[in-house]
């Protein structure tokens, strides 16, 4: 030991924590300045130790963010050894609502039982971050990903490399126009149909709507569904009581003022159907801030449960979808690829006080 090079003594240090189990698949090492703190030796020594590792195949480089353990011939026993059969990617925009957390309960669930551990990362509704999960995921050797892409106006490069590269994929909730790729998404334009229908059967002809922008498979499915609902009454959409929202200006600080001067501006209007569940946290705020300034009645109705009693909503079945999805995935991993979306039923479940 002590005749070998100083750089050589720091990768054998770091080869045998990585036998210990101190750090594996996917874990960051120390840095070239941590090392030289560690052995006291220059920074040239230390990159020399990891540029070797990464040249044996023991860890992987990447600028500005570290340097990683990742599987290999040396590194692959060794994980199995110590973890399930393999990793499995999630990505996920926010865990805001119930209907986040549900899914990621039973992906974990469905995964967990193929012998598998799921690795989880949150995009925020950024396509920035979403690549860099998926980069930080091939990275660490996932053997497939399950993602929830970001609602934006635009395909995410990294997502569609990885469908046009065959990479065991599944999409969950939206998926891309025009490319081959498995997909699992709920009944969304039947399940806005039927919300609808259910306040036209009310008596209601006027009915606002709050939404993100029309880009994305899900709100135009949504959208779709909405507007079935009306024709089918033959009764004449007002699409100027659509409340359409930039994505940048959704957040708990601007939509529920805006929502509630888009109340103010429609003095006659006594229903909502929002497009999901974070909209509709921010729709009862608005509506509250109404009604303590007069006695309007305003019935909210939307898609998800938002974890609010009182508000009929359409139930999306969160288990029946995560099952299918981690289904698609082993299918793929066993070396199947037959690009295939599932669409899951839902249901309205109508508020105790809104039943006549």
């Amino acid at each position: 030991m002590k005749n070998e090079p100083l750089y050589q003594q720091i990768q054998n240090k770091i080869i045998e924590r990585i036998k210990e189990g101190k750090w594996r698949v996917g874990d960051r090492v120390p840095s070239e300045k941590d090392l030289m703190d560690e052995f006291h030796v220059s920074q040239i020594t230390t990159k020399n130790a990891l540029a070797g590792l990464a040249d044996q195949g023991i860890v992987e480089r990447i600028k500005g963010k570290g340097t990683f353990v990742i599987e290999s011939s040396f590194t692959g026993s060794m994980a199995r050894n110590q973890t399930s059969s393999g990793l499995i990617g999630l990505i996920i925009p926010t865990m805001k609502t119930k209907v986040e957390q549900d899914f990621v309960n039973f992906l974990e669930q469905y995964v967990t039982e193929q012998g598998y551990n799921l690795v989880i990362k949150i995009s925020r509704e950024s396509q920035l971050k979403e690549a860099e999960a998926i980069e930080t995921f091939r990275v660490i050797g996932v053997e497939g990903i399950i993602i929830f892409p970001a609602e934006k106006e635009m395909y995410n490069e990294a997502v569609l490399r990885l469908s046009l590269d065959k990479f065991p994929l599944v999409l969950i909730d939206r998926y891309m126009k025009n490319i081959s790729t498995y997909s699992v998404s709920s009944e969304n334009t039947q399940g806005a149909f039927a919300a609808i229908s259910y306040l036209l059967d009310k008596g209601y002809e006027q009915i606002g709507l709050i939404s993100p922008l029309i880009t994305n498979t899900v709100t135009e499915e949504r959208a779709k569904g909405f507007e079935q609902a009306f024709f089918r009454k033959e009764i004449t959409i007002d699409k100027n009581l659509w409340l359409t929202l930039p994505f940048d200006k959704i957040s708990v600080q601007e939509t529920p003022a805006i929502i509630k001067q888009f109340l103010l501006e429609n003095p006659k209007l006594a229903c909502l159907f929002t497009m999901n569940a974070e909209l509709a946290q921010y729709a009862h705020r608005a509506i509250l801030e109404v009604q303590k300034e007069s006695l309007r009645q305003i019935e909210l109705v939307t898609f998800d449960f938002p974890g609010i009693e009182g508000i009929t909503f359409v139930q999306q079945d969160i288990q029946q979808c995560s099952k299918d999805a981690v289904k698609l995935l082993m299918q793929q991993m066993a070396g199947e690829y037959e690009p295939k979306r599932i669409f899951i039923p839902v249901n309205v479940v109508i508020a105790e006080e809104n039943r006549k």
